[in-house]
């Protein structure tokens, strides 16, 4: 009879231990998955914000969708502005500024280009591939549509959503884009409580429960709740 008190004794310490130890490693492995991953989706994420910023220079609006990003990605092209030359302080302080400059050169009246110093004052715009120019060194041209995905997430895109926010004061309106991924698409597999912990936390701080960068609430520069 004792040796069986004594055995399970044994195995309920064991257990016990067994679930100690548990507790202490399993929210580390959950922190170290957790940081991983997010590294990735931010990444990403970043990229999407580059693509998005660049369609707005062109079009004075964001793109809706991941599909119309891809293809201005694919097939859009962006203007490249060759400089040479700068203006001097006393080019400047005497009421010349790039625009004039640009406009005298161009017109062409050499006498006018000598007397004001413009003869190697030189501004040409040619255009590139808006994917040579992005994210010709991170992806492939057929891997253009991984910008769009949630790493981790089983080919789940990014949540895409466009606004228009009007000034109160100037009623100037500006155009907002926001792109997130819940916590739920990228740590879905890792430990339960810990990802309801974590998601819990976020609730009662009233954050959003994973990554997003911009907004369609108010202009924030475009940037990231990681930032």
């Amino acid at each position: 009879m004792k040796i069986v008190i004594r055995t399970l004794l044994c195995i309920s310490i064991a257990v016990l231990g067994y679930f100690c130890v548990m507790s202490i490693l399993t929210p580390i492995e959950f922190n170290e998955q957790s940081a991983l991953r997010e590294k990735a989706v931010v990444k990403n994420l970043i990229d999407l914000r580059k693509a998005q910023i660049e369609y707005k220079n062109q079009t004075g609006k964001y793109a809706v969708s991941a599909d119309t990003l891809i293809k201005f990605i694919k097939n859009g092209q962006m203007p490249v502005v060759l400089k040479v030359g700068t203006l001097t302080d006393q080019q400047l302080n005497d009421g010349l500024t790039e625009a004039k400059a640009i406009a005298i050169v161009r017109k062409g009246n050499q006498k006018e280009i000598i007397a004001l110093g413009l003869q190697n004052f030189k501004r040409d715009t040619s255009y590139v591939s808006v994917y040579e120019s992005l994210f010709k060194d991170s992806y492939s041209i057929d891997e253009v549509d991984k910008i769009f995905e949630i790493p981790y997430s089983n080919g789940q895109r990014f949540q895409i959503d466009t606004a228009t926010y009007t000034n109160p004061t100037s009623g100037i309106q500006i155009p907002l884009f926001e792109a997130k991924a819940h916590y739920d698409t990228y740590l879905s597999d890792l430990n339960r409580q810990e990802l309801i912990n974590l998601k819990d936390t976020k609730d009662k701080l009233g954050k959003y429960a994973g990554l997003q960068v911009g907004s369609i609430v108010e202009p924030n520069n475009n940037a990231g709740n990681w930032e």
